[in-house]
């Protein structure tokens, strides 16, 4: 399946090239669809009954210990939304804190599509550590935007304004 043999030197540049463009690219992408595209969850940032109320992100994957540890990308953007700490508690606010992570999500869900390109250049065992990087760098991602969505839709469905 691989089409092209490169050198080990220029595989890795490549690799490294193609993954800043796809995961530049997903949230460049991300950023600029409008804010109403996440108004609702689609497919991808629908809550579903095995996330048991982000307790599933609790137990087994910890997620309380790590999730501060994780990069916030809004700071790559003009008006990007950080979602680090909470910034206040209006039911406004907390609503656009959980489109926001819906926006996160999807862009890091995007970034491993792509993921079969690699197959183009990368061997067998590059190829399943090109997987082993995608999922690395963006299912704690992905799991933490769900965490955190959910603890959110809790407060707001709630009435909003607790914190």
């Amino acid at each position: 399946m691989q089409v092209w043999v490169l050198p080990t030197a220029w595989n890795i540049i490549l690799d490294i090239a193609v993954w800043l463009l796809i995961q530049m690219g997903a949230a460049i992408f991300c950023n600029r669809l409008p804010l109403s595209f996440f108004e609702q969850s689609r497919i991808l940032t629908r809550i579903y009954p095995f996330e048991r109320n982000g307790r599933f992100y609790e137990q087994w994957l910890k997620v309380k210990a790590w999730k501060a540890l994780l990069p916030d990308g809004s700071r790559l953007f003009t008006g990007g939304f950080a979602k680090k700490r909470l910034k206040g508690a209006s039911a406004v606010y907390l609503e656009r804190f959980i489109m926001e992570t819906r926006r996160g999500e999807l862009a890091h869900w995007l970034a491993m599509f792509p993921l079969p390109v690699f197959l183009l250049w990368c061997d067998l065992p590059s190829f399943l550590i090109m997987c082993l990087y995608a999922a690395a760098a963006n299912i704690p991602c992905i799991a933490a935007q769900r965490y955190n969505r959910i603890r959110l839709r809790r407060i707001t469905e709630k009435g909003g304004n607790y914190l």
